[in-house]
């Protein structure tokens, strides 16, 4: 093997913009405690999210639910892949539980892929968003549901039980789709996405990852094919690799770069794009709300 063979096979060295700070502040302390003391699963923790501190300053947290075991298995993700363990039907109790003792002011609510389930997850999904209802009644909620195989009366399910923002992610574009999200399709998404906006979801929302190899024109495309079926809100940040077994990142995205598919997004009709680096699904997730 060449040396300039070795040289291209070396991942490429993170550029400054990527560099996270540690969260500080009274409020990340106060909730890092309550979260070790009760061992509450949020995935800020698990997901080790660079907008940890941020966020929860602000009062926001999120939750994974059905177990943290996926039936897919996307070459993006670092969620473990294989047999999900049985379903506990005390979880929509514990996370609204676990809201409570955080004081969340704003919860997204996420999970794994459970297409092992005849329901796919929906009905502990449905019952989550009651329990917290009930025992939070001021706390409003963003639920980032999986596309439960375009079965629209699970996503029914979602719908019934009206949280403030629903959200279901592209992850990329079109083309990379079969190798980033094996088990997903494209125009699926899509087709759930339109499904909650014409049922009257008022505020759709979706993400996108970059530096998986795609071009600004698929970048865009996929951009419009969002606000062709109504979304409101967008999201877009760089890819990382979780782990050498997924699949490498390609490009790093510059600053500018970013700002230029914000202000795009916006010149399209958006009403809220989050673009730049270390942007994730629920960045900002409690603005998304006006």
């Amino acid at each position: 093997m060449s040396t300039e063979t070795l040289e291209l096979q070396k991942p490429q060295p993170k550029p400054k913009w990527l560099r996270v700070k540690l969260p500080t502040g009274k409020k990340y302390t106060e909730l890092r405690s309550l979260v070790d003391k009760y061992k509450l699963n949020t995935i800020c923790t698990s997901g080790s999210c660079p907008n940890m501190g941020e966020c929860w300053g602000e009062g926001t947290a999120t939750f994974m639910i059905l177990g943290n075991i996926c039936t897919r298995s996307c070459g993006f993700c670092g969620v473990k892949t294989g047999r999900p363990e049985t379903v506990d039907w005390d979880e929509p109790e514990k996370v609204a539980r676990s809201i409570k003792i955080m004081k969340i002011k704003h919860a997204v609510v996420t999970s794994v892929d459970r297409d092992d389930l005849k329901d796919m997850g929906s009905i502990i999904w449905a019952e989550t968003v009651k329990a917290i209802r009930r025992m939070n009644p001021e706390t409003t909620l963003e639920t980032l549901i999986p596309d439960f195989q375009g079965n629209t009366r699970n996503i029914d399910r979602i719908i019934a039980v009206k949280p403030e923002v629903v959200s279901h992610n592209m992850e990329t574009v079109k083309r990379l789709t079969r190798e980033v999200r094996i088990q997903a399709k494209y125009e699926r998404s899509l087709e759930v996405l339109n499904y909650l906006k014409q049922a009257g979801m008022p505020r759709t929302k979706s993400g996108i990852m970059l530096g998986l190899g795609e071009l600004e024109e698929e970048v865009l495309q996929t951009m419009e094919d969002l606000r062709n079926v109504g979304l409101d809100i967008l999201t877009i940040g760089q890819y990382l690799q979780p782990s050498k077994k997924h699949l490498p990142v390609k490009e790093f995205i510059t600053p500018e770069q970013f700002k230029k598919y914000e202000t795009l997004g916006l010149e399209m009709g958006f009403r809220h794009v989050e673009s730049g680096a270390l942007v994730r699904s629920s960045y900002k997730a409690q603005k998304h709300l006006t």
